[in-house]
């Protein structure tokens, strides 16, 4: 056995999980001398010294990584730092933030979350911090490979505790290796690390407000259980997991206008082709811009009744809906579009909703308006099974 094999033997997820404590040194110290991550850094904070003297602010720039992360040497000490840019976040963007049904679950042992998705990175940072109000350990995230193109951000996703989710195999035996491996790392964090998983119950956000879990996803958490026991049923392999559906709700979407954006090319051309760096812009505007409220919802950990991947998926699906919060910004969408008058309650809109749900609608394009109105629209149509 070459060192290669040995290597993978004793820790088969290597490539995919997130790292450890004992890779954290040398992680950051790479970081810090990261050319790409440097100017990122500069263009975002000195963009005209970073013009005039690269070499200046890229020296600037990695002083200033080594200084944050002074002291960091494990994960936990790296979370604790993120937890103070993230509450500042939160007083800066959101008015309100609200977290519900997490008494409900066992504090020491581990879950899998699995949520609506409506942001690339806020998602599971809301489920962490309501995890890390409550004093209980934040959860590994799956990210997809396609967000994971720069080293830096690779590194930086898992410092934070994400592991890969692969959607760059090429052949459809690579593809089935890759999601076997997944399934077994997922079933290995639950049942024998206790540690809770985060990840979004389709690929890709919900750009249309409709929230609707893939089976597909059920059937790849369910090969790990079924490669080891032939005769476990789905709803074995998902009471073992002890599945929780997630809902998160936000008063504003602050990539709405961009969603609108891709859905109305879609509708017109039949296809949307994303800038080189749109996705990392989707994640520095979810994290910057206005949100409003958020709400957040645990639901109840699904059992072993479930026959197959598609009656797990209804079930998601059931609880993410009914645990959604509707804001006055869904009603007032609905109302605007001037469909299901029935559904519209504006028994909780004050004036000061209207005012600055039409100050939004006024900032949006006249040809994305329909588009961005459905994304806040959808969900109250969903909630009375009109979607």
């Amino acid at each position: 056995m070459n060192n290669s094999e040995a290597t993978s033997a004793q820790d088969p997820w290597a490539e995919i999980r997130p790292y450890q404590d004992e890779e954290v040194a040398d992680v950051l110290a790479r970081l810090a001398k990261d050319p790409e991550l440097l100017d990122a850094l500069t263009r975002f904070r000195l963009p005209r010294l970073a013009l005039y003297m690269p070499r200046l602010s890229r020296a600037i720039a990695s002083f200033a990584v080594r200084r944050e992360v002074r002291g960091v040497s494990d994960v936990k000490t790296f979370q604790d730092r993120i937890a103070g840019y993230m509450l500042r976040m939160i007083r800066n963007s959101t008015t309100d933030f609200r977290a519900d049904g997490l008494d409900k679950l066992q504090p020491n042992t581990a879950y899998l979350f699995i949520g609506n998705h409506r942001d690339i990175s806020l998602d599971p940072a809301f489920v962490n911090y309501a995890l890390y109000l409550a004093k209980r350990d934040t959860v590994r995230i799956a990210i997809g490979d396609n967000l994971l193109q720069k080293p830096y951000v690779n590194d930086l996703m898992r410092l934070n505790k994400s592991f890969i989710v692969p959607r760059s195999a090429r052949g459809k035996r690579a593809m089935l290796a890759a999601y076997q491996k997944l399934s077994a790392y997922i079933r290995h964090s639950i049942t024998q690390d206790n540690h809770s998983i985060w990840m979004a119950q389709r690929e890709g956000r919900a750009k249309n407000g409709i929230d609707r879990t893939d089976p597909a996803i059920i059937k790849m958490l369910t090969m790990a259980r079924r490669g080891a026991e032939r005769r476990a049923g789905t709803g074995e392999a998902i009471a073992e997991l002890r599945l929780v559906p997630v809902s998160i709700s936000y008063e504003y979407d602050p990539c709405d206008v961009q969603k609108a954006r891709e859905l109305h090319a879609v509708n017109e051309s039949g296809n949307y082709a994303k800038s080189e760096f749109e996705d990392i812009h989707s994640i520095v505007s979810g994290i910057t811009g206005q949100k409003g409220r958020v709400h957040l919802r645990f639901g109840t950990p699904l059992g072993a009744e479930f026959e197959t991947p598609e009656a797990v998926a209804e079930e998601i699906d059931r609880q993410v809906i009914a645990g959604y919060h509707l804001f006055p910004s869904h009603h007032l969408a609905l109302e605007a579009l001037g469909e299901s008058p029935e559904l519209v309650d504006l028994s909780e809109v004050t004036d000061a909703d209207r005012a600055r749900f039409q100050s939004r609608l006024a900032e949006v394009p006249e040809e994305l308006q329909d588009w961005w109105l459905r994304q806040y629209a959808n969900p109250v149509k969903n909630r009375a099974a009109r979607g």
